[in-house]
């Protein structure tokens, strides 16, 4: 027999027991189904993790205050507060920062048009939204000049909108009034809904940081002072060179413990993508133990099928069969048997990713790759486990066979 032969003689023996063929590849199909789940999981974990984290901003690094020790007791970081504006404008200068922006935070009731709402009221640059990535919906950022005069100019988060300009409307160039300052509405921020530690982001007033500490505060030190980077592959370098500066402008020498901590992002990011490595490494272990399984399956039922059929075979031997095509049509029926069950797992598994991002609002992704070698393994899979029994198949005796009851 020729290839197309055994391929339609090795169908028609899996068709006429077709339930039987459909629990074998069951072991294949959950195995595949389990792969493809797990890189999707995987995939999507990494790639949600670094949208958040990117959504934070562009190649972001936050200086944050210090620890001071009063009385032997250490405050922990924030408990400093030694940064000012002007290290802000000296990390500015530095070669591979992109922009600063200094913060000032305060948690403040705001009043307009009769409704009144508290909210964070965040004193930054112009260039906070460049770093945020987040641009305005509506209206103007305040500008450079806004910052020098310390100008009394608002740009609103989306649910203060909401809750003090119900009647809908653009707010732009409404008076709201901070702890009893008036400040005029000059734009609105784009919704961006909320962070990875589930804060609403929208729920936030920008006024000029110089605006924030005069008229609001009264302080002359800054919350944080954000940084971004240049470029992604930058970050560690501008890390070390922000350290250096920050060191250098508070005469820290060596061997004193700073006043500031620089945090980076990204490595936030990368302990989250490893997490997700490792989870994705252990299910594929349970995937692999899955196909194992399927593979068995695969060898057990291939040999009870040469038991059942020891007289077809010593008859076909009898009448001039070579050996190497019974082994042939054994292995094309585990192979066959490997596949169709990949394709179906493959289909499955496509299904159940999509399930888990739709339930995990993460973005579905499957590699193409992916797809490929789950379905090439599965083959792969039937192939060695079904070797043995076509092995033993081609090997009888036809003499013995023709006998076997």
């Amino acid at each position: 027999m020729n290839m197309l032969q055994s391929l339609q003689v090795a169908s028609r023996s899996l068709l006429r027991n077709r339930t039987r063929s459909l629990l074998t590849m069951l072991g294949i199909i959950i195995g595949v189904a389990a792969v493809i789940v797990t890189i999707s999981i995987g995939a999507g974990a990494r790639v949600s993790v670094q949208q958040q984290i990117d959504g934070l901003g562009s190649n972001l690094l936050i200086v944050v205050p210090g620890s001071v020790t009063s009385g032997g007791a250490r405050t922990g970081f924030g408990g400093a507060s030694t940064l000012k504006p002007a290290d802000g404008l000296a990390l500015a200068a530095l070669p591979h920062v992109a922009a600063v922006s200094p913060m000032v935070t305060a948690r403040e009731q705001v009043i307009s048009n009769g409704n009144n709402w508290q909210t964070t009221i965040s004193g930054v640059s112009p260039s906070y939204t460049f770093i945020r990535t987040w641009p305005l919906s509506s209206g103007t950022l305040f500008s450079d000049t806004d910052i020098a005069a310390s100008a009394k100019v608002a740009v609103l988060g989306q649910t203060v909108v909401n809750n003090l300009f119900p009647s809908g409307g653009t707010p732009v160039g409404s008076t709201i009034l901070i702890k009893n300052v008036p400040f005029t509405v000059v734009g609105v921020l784009s919704p961006k809904g909320q962070s990875a530690a589930g804060q609403d982001q929208d729920d936030t007033v920008l006024v000029p940081f110089t605006a924030a500490l005069q008229r609001l505060t009264g302080q002359t030190t800054v919350s944080q002072l954000m940084v971004s980077a240049d470029n992604p592959s930058d970050i560690a370098l501008v890390q070390t060179e922000v350290t250096t500066q920050l060191e250098q402008s508070h005469h820290i020498v060596a061997g004193q413990p700073d006043d500031f901590n620089v945090r980076n992002l990204q490595d936030i990011a990368n302990a989250a993508s490893a997490t997700a490595t490792v989870m994705e490494y252990l299910l594929a272990g349970v995937a692999g133990v899955s196909l194992l399984v399927g593979g068995i399956g695969i060898m057990n039922i291939m040999l009870v099928s040469v038991t059942e059929r020891t007289r077809e075979i010593g008859l076909r031997i009898a009448v001039g069969a070579r050996s190497v095509t019974i082994l042939v049509q054994f292995l094309i029926e585990a192979l066959l048997l490997s596949a169709a069950g990949g394709l179906i797992g493959i289909a499955f598994g496509a299904l159940a990713s999509l399930a888990v991002a739709k339930v995990s609002q993460w973005p579905l992704l499957i590699p193409p790759e992916a797809m490929l070698v789950a379905f090439a393994v599965s083959a792969v899979t039937g192939v060695f486990f079904g070797y043995y029994p076509a092995r033993k198949a081609a090997a009888m005796n036809p003499i013995e066979a023709l006998r076997f009851e």
